[in-house]
């Protein structure tokens, strides 16, 4: 959807493939909302407004003013999973059982415990910002075993299947794709079922939408 200086939606964060969750929920959603493409490590989320908005100085955040409050919200996961459960529908529904709802947040948890903050962060921190946290050639190797390793049971998984769910696209596949990509980007290996996956999810055209509108025009 165009982004429109008038919604009710708005999101603070671009740039990172956290940033970009939220971001492709609405693409595939329908839905108008704001972007503020403030990068992390820039200063932005340092200023007193961001940090009183968000006192993590951390991004993604979120604030929807389409009720009487407005209602602010960070980190990735919960952002997208407000968004779907708020506003979802037949492309994007919610789970509609306790079980349905437990084994999508299976799927939303493990990719973001074991595949981005347990190690694909961790290779970002002691390797592209060595700078700041300190080169470890050790930890970043070590991270990409454990990253080989968990690739090795998403393949498994994904083998037969169209999406991560039984019912279609999901959150799940969001949260699962981001790393991916993610993965990809930094060298991983995926085998042939997560290789044709990602194919599958990146060629949908909210994907493609969100991928351009994280990464504005002249960064």
């Amino acid at each position: 959807m165009p982004i429109s200086e008038s919604a009710p939606i708005e999101f603070w964060g671009a740039f990172t493939s956290r940033t970009v969750r939220p971001i492709w929920a609405a693409e595939e959603l329908g839905l108008d909302y704001q972007l503020h493409a403030i990068g992390p490590r820039t200063g932005e989320t340092l200023t007193d407004e961001y940090t009183a908005l968000n006192p993590k100085q951390k991004i993604p955040c979120m604030v929807d003013r389409s009720g009487d409050d407005a209602f602010v919200l960070t980190e990735s996961l919960p952002i997208a999973r407000y968004l779907v459960s708020r506003y979802g529908d037949a492309r994007l529904s919610t789970p509609s059982s306790p079980i349905d709802q437990a084994k999508e947040d299976e799927w939303c948890c493990y990719a973001l415990a074991e595949l981005d903050a347990t190690s694909l962060y961790i290779v970002r921190r002691h390797r592209d910002l060595a700078h700041i946290y300190g080169e470890s050639p050790v930890v970043v190797d070590s991270c990409f075993e454990y990253v080989e390793r968990h690739l090795k049971v998403v393949e498994r998984y994904l083998g037969g299947r169209e999406f991560v769910m039984d019912w279609g696209f999901s959150l799940a596949d969001i949260m699962l794709t981001t790393c991916l990509t993610w993965a990809d980007n930094y060298g991983a290996t995926l085998q042939a079922q997560t290789a044709a996956y990602v194919e599958r999810m990146t060629s949908r055209d909210a994907f493609i939408s969100a991928t351009r509108i994280n990464q504005p025009k002249g960064n």
